[in-house]
């Protein structure tokens, strides 16, 4: 409702402020269909709460490519699986838009998400990130340390469960992403269960995914941007900064650490493969982009990743027969152990695959991918899309799409088995990581991530609601990251 009231507020001020309404790009040609644009606003009003929804609405009236504007800006959404295809693999398309709120210290030009894919910082960070840091034998190298951290995990909830104790999944989701992150970062645990550094952690990532995916009226009105009159460019300034003081003392430790012991073994983790590059030769990596690596890649893998276990827990207890279902075939898998082998996901655990498989479909961690912006005056399914239109890509629409999917509002897991389908960029109605050039580079941590959790939770205990907890509304709530209004609450029992 205060975005609302800024709209209000701000269509008084922009009344008298109509340059922007001189000849528009792309005028007399064919632009895509959509709702009709008020004048100053556009189709604001038409955003809402939940813009995938809204969007999702619309498509079914315009299609699935519409013109929206949105204030002066025009964007055109896309909710077709063949037109997200183009605008993914597409050269003209690889331009990526940069809200106010990532304008702080240095992000756009540091950041891979950011910087041109033209670009020779770009090509490096990419490569490195393909060859040396996500690369199997570099994954497969820190199972050891993953599987450290995910029997610190299993001791937790063993304790919540003879205590007879509700486990908030998201907190202890959370807590495990954020220390296997740290850990195949910087060999580091950095957040315990219940603590209060774990909750300091807690605010920072998921304050700044909420605030650089809050609707932000100086994106929409340039003119604006100096007033900043959301406060979202401070805001987020200010927690970006935190998390970027956080990975700066990580490297200025392990210099000091490396300094002072030459002879010592090095750490098989990726902060240590980022100095090794930056130490041979600084120009091709600075202390500074490494910090800014580490930031990138941390945000990205924590709330996302955290909020995809909870929704794989969510639905699993709603269905207790595709949580028996899941639960046996981990069971079988383990024999006895705890933990999986990462080997396991692709070779053995194929119910497994299909429940994350679904829960990306219908629980995309960013319903809304990140915008990208084209280079040049494109063409997309007849219609032209002028240069400098931001692209949305509706994945949260196409996963629920009744013309490509079955029962698309159910929860049903068996609909991958003998399907081959996956979210790694290759098919264009799953894509929660993108595709492309720009297709998220820590999605095979991730992968392995989500689905060691996983296996860790079910294999290990019996599930239930905690009290109240099933009848309660799963809604939405909805950042850069798409999470449940509530955190989930469940049981932990001991196996029978």
């Amino acid at each position: 409702m205060e975005f609302l009231s800024l709209v209000v507020v701000a269509v008084s001020f922009m009344a008298v402020v109509l340059a922007w309404l001189g000849p528009r790009k792309g005028k007399g040609k064919k632009l895509p269909p959509g709702p009709y644009q008020y004048p100053i606003v556009g189709n604001l009003f038409q955003l809402g709460e939940r813009p995938h929804h809204s969007f999702a609405e619309l498509a079914k009236e315009y299609g699935p490519l519409m013109s929206i504007r949105l204030g002066s800006v025009l964007n055109a959404v896309v909710t077709s699986p063949q037109l997200s295809k183009d605008v993914l693999t597409l050269p003209g398309f690889n331009g990526r838009h940069a809200g106010q709120a990532v304008h702080v210290h240095d992000v756009p030009k540091m950041s891979m998400s950011f910087l041109p894919v033209a670009s020779d910082k770009w090509k490096f960070m990419r490569k490195i990130s393909r060859e040396q840091i996500f690369a199997n034998h570099s994954l497969d190298s820190s199972q050891v340390v993953r599987h450290e951290n995910l029997l610190h995990l299993i001791d937790y909830i063993g304790k919540c469960c003879d205590g007879g104790r509700a486990v908030n999944i998201r907190e202890a989701a959370f807590t495990i992403t954020v220390n296997l992150m740290s850990a195949t970062l910087f060999s580091t645990r950095v957040a315990d269960f219940e603590s209060e550094s774990t909750g300091q952690f807690k605010e920072i990532l998921e304050g700044v995914s909420d605030v650089v995916g809050e609707p932000n009226f100086a994106d929409f009105f340039p003119i604006l941007e100096r007033f900043d009159p959301q406060t979202v460019k401070r805001r987020s300034g200010k927690l970006i900064e935190r998390l970027l003081r956080l990975m700066k003392a990580q490297v200025d430790q392990r210099v000091e650490f490396r300094r002072a012991n030459p002879n010592a073994p090095k750490k098989n983790d990726f902060l240590e493969t980022l100095l090794d590059i930056s130490l041979g030769n600084e120009e091709q990596m600075t202390f500074q982009e490494i910090e800014h690596a580490l930031f990138e890649l941390y945000l990205g893998g924590t709330v996302s990743s955290a909020s995809t276990i909870e929704w794989v827990m969510t639905e699993l207890l709603r269905q207790k027969d595709k949580l028996s279902k899941a639960t046996s075939e981990v069971r079988k898998v383990l024999g006895g152990k705890k933990l999986i082998q990462d080997s396991d996901i692709t070779t053995r655990l194929p119910y497994l695959q299909a429940v994350i498989n679904e829960t990306f479909r219908l629980h995309p961690p960013a319903p809304l991918l990140f915008p990208r912006s084209t280079e040049e005056d494109m063409e997309l399914g007849g219609y032209l899309i002028p240069k400098d239109t931001r692209m949305i890509l509706n994945v949260w629409a196409m996963g629920r799409d009744p013309s490509v999917w079955d029962n698309a509002e159910s929860f049903e897991p068996d609909r991958f088995l003998d399907a081959n389908i996956d979210y790694k960029g290759l098919h264009f109605n799953l894509i929660p990581f993108g595709s492309g050039k720009r297709i998220c580079p820590g999605l095979p941590l991730a992968h392995r991530v989500i689905h060691e959790a996983t296996a860790a939770l079910i294999g290990n205990f019996d599930w239930e609601f905690a009290a109240g907890e099933k009848d309660r509304n799963h809604e939405h709530f909805t950042g850069l990251t798409l999470r449940r209004q509530a955190p989930l609450k469940a049981i932990p029992l001991k196996p029978n």
